[in-house]
């Protein structure tokens, strides 16, 4: 009984001294909601991570505020000013990527995504310069778009107008995307050992910015012996490192008897040049990790989006409609959608960019690292602190937009209709961490989303009760099982 007792009260002085170590480091820090120990300020959220979850605080602590993760701040940046000031304004400042226990898992210091300093800025320029590339080669990246447009509105046709969950499919067409461009070809037929590969990018997708990557990051020493996301997640991403090494062995017996193709050849020739400087940093590992953040940065928000912006369709039909006319008024019938038509649709362009704002899937999963003190709106950061931009809150903050919950294309054209780009349209993140594939994505958003418009008209199944969207869309990354009719033309 007296052990007990003892070990009762140690922990609870251990406890105790914790939580005065946490209230003193707090003091130096915008302000936020109280941290206690081992759990951080995560009584402050609850279980289940939204879009508004950072949002909801802003009454109470203001625009920058501090955030603990277990006995870690982080400080949140929410609105537009915040987050430009922050990431935009101090891009450099701010463009530094934590290695976080589940970033770990997903990239270990390597590639793109979660890498820093030397490797990041030499994989991340050689991506950029290798993409324009490829979409100027004489059958570019462009037309191996229209030609998967033209297979994904033939596998929507084969549901003949009953219920589907489109999500699959563009998953599919999204990862065949990525596959083009790394490997330079399509998976042709049938293939399992593809679709495990769809399903298994699908599974880590819904692993990101959840409450229990959280966890993980919190007691990674602990989780790792539970079932959780963690579990998944290493599973899938050992997959993809097999698939990957696959196909490159592939690609390295056929290198040298063509030009280069796809970004592997790139790559490979790439390192044949510096083969002789012992400080480069590409290799092998960093080429395999690359390709990992191409399917996972390039396959999960194109299906998210594209299903969203169908289910707003259904929901829509006046909207709809209007799309479907403009289509039909100012193009030639006969002739492929290229990307150079959104000139002629800036309807349809407006529309497209009004789901990606609505919907949000940009949630605050990607971390950022202050490389030195800075000052945002007034607020001291020191060098070293993590920060959240929250990019939902300026998707969705009520003094950039006039309709901000709603949906409105309108928010992206002026008073003759003709589309506006804006700077607070930052769906693609922002600063020097934006979205390395941000262009493709466009591509394939606006000829997926305009071929599909084209054939079909999109329909909410009969019986279905009226759908409740902030619920949806509250969901991020995950994708619902809801299920729309693909009604033909």
């Amino acid at each position: 009984m007296e052990v007990s007792q003892f070990l009762i009260a140690t922990g609870i002085c251990f406890l105790t001294v914790q939580f005065i170590m946490l209230l003193w480091t707090r003091r130096k820090l915008p302000p936020g909601p109280v941290p206690f120990p081992l759990f951080g300020s995560l009584w402050r959220i609850g279980w289940k991570i939204h879009q508004d979850t950072f949002m909801k605080l802003t009454d109470t602590y203001g625009n920058v505020f501090t955030f603990w993760i277990g006995h870690t701040p982080v400080i949140v940046l929410t609105g537009f000013r915040a987050v430009k000031n922050g990431i935009m304004d101090n891009s450099e400042a701010t463009c530094g990527r934590p290695i976080l226990p589940f970033s770990k898992i997903l990239g270990s210091g390597k590639g793109v995504m979660f890498s820093n300093g030397k490797t990041w800025k030499q994989q991340r320029n050689f991506g950029s310069l290798t993409l324009q590339k490829l979409g100027q080669m004489k059958k570019g990246l462009e037309e191996h778009i229209q030609e998967e447009a033209s297979h994904l509105a033939k596998a929507f046709a084969q549901s003949k107008g009953q219920p589907l969950d489109p999500s699959l499919l563009i998953m599919h067409s999204a990862t065949q995307m990525i596959h083009i461009v790394v490997f330079g070809e399509p998976v042709l037929g049938v293939d399992d050992v593809f679709q495990k590969l769809v399903e298994h990018i699908n599974d880590i997708s819904k692993c990101r910015g959840t409450f229990g990557e959280m966890i993980y990051n919190m007691f990674p020493s602990l989780v790792e012996y539970f079932p959780g996301p963690h579990r998944k997640a290493v599973s899938s991403f050992e997959f993809m490192i097999s698939y990957i090494k696959k196909k490159m062995g592939n690609s390295k017996n056929s290198q040298a008897s063509h030009e280069p193709q796809s970004y592997v050849d790139f790559y490979l020739a790439h390192m044949d040049d510096e083969i002789k400087d012992l400080t480069s940093t590409f290799h092998e590992d960093n080429l395999v990790q690359v390709i990992v953040d191409l399917f996972l940065a390039g396959t999960g928000t194109i299906a998210v989006t594209l299903s969203w912006a169908l289910f707003l369709m259904g929901v829509h039909p006046n909207i709809q409609e209007k799309v479907q006319k403009e289509i039909e008024s100012a193009l030639d019938p006969h002739k492929t959608i290229c990307y150079e038509d959104r000139k002629k649709l800036p309807y349809s362009y407006a529309v497209i960019h009004e789901t990606q704002r609505l919907s949000s899937i940009a949630f605050s999963n990607h971390f950022r690292l202050c490389n030195i003190d800075l000052n945002i709106l007034d607020f001291y950061i020191p060098k070293g602190s993590l920060v959240i931009p929250d990019l939902c809150s300026v998707l969705l903050d009520p003094k950039q937009w006039e309709m901000p919950r709603q949906f409105n294309p309108n928010h992206f054209l002026d008073q003759d209709g003709k589309f506006v780009s804006r700077e607070d349209y930052c769906t693609f993140g922002a600063g020097s961490r934006e979205c390395l594939g941000k262009t493709l994505a466009q591509m394939e958003l606006f000829i997926f989303f305009t071929n599909l418009m084209k054939t079909f008209t999109f329909q909410h199944p009969e019986g279905l009760k009226e759908l409740n969207m902030e619920q949806i869309i509250g969901a991020g990354m995950q994708f619902y099982p809801l299920k729309i009719c693909a009604v033909p033309r």
